[in-house]
């Protein structure tokens, strides 16, 4: 049963495309795998070497408000793709192309809904026990205060790795839309970084490098499987205005 609605199981299937006949290349999967945790391994190097957090949990901490951060910018950026498909697509195909990223629109909201279930709870007193003035009352309190922790926490954090790693199951609109997504993304970020300035305490060669090691990175595995959907799979980006 809790294999069944757990948080896990359940972010997976709000997170993970489920198009009937979509293309998975484990190939690309695995190089996803392998740049994501040399990734990781570079930001706690960097981190450690010169102190830009003071402790794991800091490191952790910052990592995890940068993937939130991205989220939200992905979250911005999706809508503007939308849109600028369904001017470029045929008529026919708009209502089509809505329907398809009706699930990624739904992943979206179940995260932010999820996320806003925190402040929430602390701006109307709930954690504090505010609403506990009888017996039952405040069983139901910790009964919400428990399940805050215990399932909507992780579905939070499962739910913003997974919101990354698919690009918001995109690939239920089409194939070649992650990839696309993912490399615009990682650009908006490195802008972002580039104003924010967050490893000011780092020589500025290692802070060119780390800035726009992401980015170079994501784009060269981008347009790698943009090539392997096209040739081994035959899903090229014209696809994406089904004409």
């Amino acid at each position: 049963m809790w294999r069944k609605i757990g948080p896990i199981h359940t972010a997976r299937r709000v997170f993970k495309p489920s198009r009937p006949g979509i293309v998975e290349d484990l190939a690309v999967v695995r190089m996803q795998k392998i740049r994501t945790m040399v990734g990781l391994g570079a930001m706690v190097w960097l981190s450690a070497t010169y102190k830009i957090a003071n402790s794991v949990q800091d490191a952790a901490s910052d990592r995890f408000n940068q993937s939130w951060i991205s989220v939200l910018v992905l979250c911005v950026t999706f809508p503007v793709a939308v849109g600028i498909l369904l001017a470029l697509a045929s008529p026919e195909a708009r209502r089509e192309l809505l329907r398809r990223a009706a699930k990624c629109f739904g992943a979206m909201v179940a995260l932010v809904a999820a996320v806003f279930v925190f402040p929430a709870s602390v701006l109307t007193g709930f954690m504090d026990g505010r609403f506990a003035t009888n017996p039952v009352m405040t069983v139901l309190t910790y009964m919400g205060i428990a399940l805050t922790f215990v399932w909507v926490l992780p579905f939070i954090v499962w739910g913003i790795g997974l919101a990354l790693v698919h690009v918001f199951r995109t690939a239920d609109i089409h194939e070649t839309m992650p990839p696309l997504l993912a490399m615009t993304l990682v650009w908006e970020m490195a802008l972002i970084d580039i104003f924010t300035n967050p490893y000011e305490a780092v020589p500025l060669p290692v802070r060119v490098v780390f800035i726009l090691g992401a980015p170079v990175s994501v784009t060269a595995v981008g347009l790698w499987e943009l090539h392997r959907l096209r040739v081994h799979h035959g899903r090229g980006i014209q696809g994406l205005l089904m004409r």
